[in-house]
Order: C-alpha cells, then sequence, then structure tokens
C-alpha cells in the first residue's frame, strides 16, 4: 500500500469538502438552486482539475487502475446475480 503524500491528501481533503457541500445546497427536486450557474460550473472545472490530478499521482504510484467517481454517475460494470441468469432454449 502507498503512503498519501500531503498533495493527495489535500486533494481528497478539498475533494471531500466541495461534495459535502453541494449535497448540503442541493434543494429538493424542483426548487430553484441557490448557487448561480457560473459557481456551479466553476465548482465541476475545480472537481474535474482534481479528479485529473489524482488520476496524475496515482498514475505515478502504479496505481493507474483507480479513478474518482460522482455517486450520480452509472457504474462501468453491473452485477447480475446468478439466480437470475436463464438457460437459454435452443
Amino acid at each position: 500500500m502507498h503512503e498519501l503524500s500531503k498533495e493527495q491528501q489535500i486533494l481528497i481533503a478539498m475533494r471531500k469538502t466541495l461534495t459535502a457541500i453541494i449535497r448540503d445546497v442541493t434543494p429538493p427536486p424542483g426548487m430553484r438552486h441557490p448557487l448561480s450557474e457560473p459557481t456551479i460550473e466553476d465548482v465541476r472545472q475545480c472537481l474535474g482539475l482534481i479528479a485529473a490530478r489524482e488520476k496524475e499521482l496515482a498514475d505515478a504510484q502504479g496505481r493507474g487502475g483507480e479513478r474518482p467517481y460522482y455517486v450520480d454517475e452509472p457504474p462501468d460494470a453491473r452485477v447480475v446475480p446468478i439466480a437470475g441468469i436463464k438457460k437459454r432454449k435452443e
């Protein structure tokens, strides 16, 4: 296991803080968002830069398979229970 550098610790803290702020200020569906569109776009840009730098650092440490993801992002893989698999009729 790799020890996290100070930069990695800062990036993780910044990402967690920004996403917590987003969760806290996100209104229920149908209500107006308290943040302006430019501010929302700036937050997206910050999170994108954080994710890109985290990936660069992970690649440099040989941990390139990892990638930060957002909760609303669809997963790359889907688990299918074996009980749900039906035998094909031929």
